[in-house]
């Protein structure tokens, strides 16, 4: 199941929990990184890989629980609890903030297996929207302000007449940004268009002026 970067990192405080977890993950062809507490977790430099974070949920100091929170600002590493101590409260809590599984100890093989493969799954998918984020963004850059009110209101719904009314410019300068927004954002078409938008955020509706139905 292993492809090229991918890495467990697997925090827990008990010492024959780590080195049994991490015998097993190998086992299975997984690159491994244990650490013994969350803040040990959080001061190492996280590679630029796929992974997932194997969290014990008894932990000194700061708990799983509170490193899951504080890992929420970077929602991209998928969290897999593992506690002898969990219960249905702090399961449900876990799951709610966004914990993708919760196994307790002693951890079935297999359910394991079943949890970093899905967590590796999710973990590429989110990183490769977010590279199409950026690349998005930076060509949503390229474009002039006017281009982008024009972009924001056209893939709102409103026809080009309703644009020019809008911003007080012709039709006829519309299309010309119509046509340069295309070719900046490299859409093939106003559907991909309006699917990249919808990536990037765009429209901002408290920014829209009016609706479009307003200038029938």
């Amino acid at each position: 199941m292993k492809q090229a970067g991918e890495v467990v990192y697997l925090v827990d405080d008990d010492l024959s929990v780590r080195e049994a977890m991490t015998g097993l993950l190998e086992a299975l062809g997984l690159a491994v990184v244990s650490f013994d507490s969350a803040e040990s977790f959080l001061r190492h430099q996280r590679s630029d890989s796929v992974a997932c974070l194997l969290l014990d949920l008894q932990l000194p100091e700061m708990n799983g629980l509170e490193l899951q929170e504080h890992l929420a600002a970077r929602p991209n590493l998928p969290v897999i609890f593992i506690t002898a101590h969990g219960d249905i409260p702090l399961s449900v809590r876990a799951m709610k903030r966004g914990a993708l599984e919760f196994l307790t100890k002693p951890v079935d093989r297999e359910a394991l297996l079943a949890a970093v493969r899905t967590a590796f799954a999710l973990n590429r998918e989110a990183r490769a929207r977010q590279a199409q984020r950026a690349e998005l963004s930076a060509r949503s850059s390229r474009l002039t302000p006017r281009e982008r009110e024009v972009m924001s209101l056209i893939v709102s719904g409103y026809l080009n007449k309703q644009v020019a009314a809008t911003l007080g410019i012709s039709e006829v300068t519309v299309q010309i940004h119509r046509g340069r927004i295309m070719r900046k954002m490299a859409a093939p078409s106003f559907a991909e268009l309006v699917k990249m938008c919808g990536l990037l955020g765009i429209p901002e509706p408290a920014k829209l002026l009016r609706g479009p139905e307003s200038l029938e």
